[in-house]
């Protein structure tokens, strides 16, 4: 499936970014990224790097000329990422939709179900994600940056 099909499917809409709102995007990944060294709970650790993966996914999509549909946003933001990036992206998929649903969770239903080491891991990942996703806009999208 294309990010074209996903249009006519209902589950993205055309989208105009630009070089200030991708910068925007990337200093909102950078703020994040330094709020997790605070001495909060590890809970809110994991909320605040789940918030710069999502951004990081959302520039992606933008820099493609689409933006997801309110209704189930952040999943097709997430789930865009093989189709976008290549399919050897499919496990920072899955593992990026597992960290979907545990965020769900400390957020609306309870606290105290993410580990320092799951706020860890998740923070390793997004510092990562940020340099393949900034090289990734360097070779396809050098307009944004």
């Amino acid at each position: 499936m294309s990010l074209t099909q996903w249009e006519l499917n209902g589950w993205l809409r055309r989208h105009k970014s630009s070089r200030n709102e991708i910068a925007n995007l990337l200093k909102i990944v950078e703020r994040d990224l330094a709020d997790t060294s605070g001495g909060i709970s590890a809970d809110w650790r994991f909320g605040i790097a789940y918030n710069a993966a999502i951004k990081l996914c959302t520039i992606l999509l933008y820099a493609e000329g689409f933006r997801a549909e309110k209704n189930l946003q952040h999943y097709r933001t997430i789930q865009s990422l093989p189709l976008i990036m290549g399919t050897d992206k499919a496990d920072d998929t899955k593992y990026l939709d597992a960290c979907r649903k545990k965020r769900n969770i400390v957020e609306y239903e309870q606290i105290g179900t993410v580990t320092d080491q799951d706020a860890d891991e998740l923070i390793e990942f997004v510092i990562d994600f940020k340099e393949a996703v900034t090289i990734w806009l360097r070779e396809n999208h050098p307009e944004f940056i």
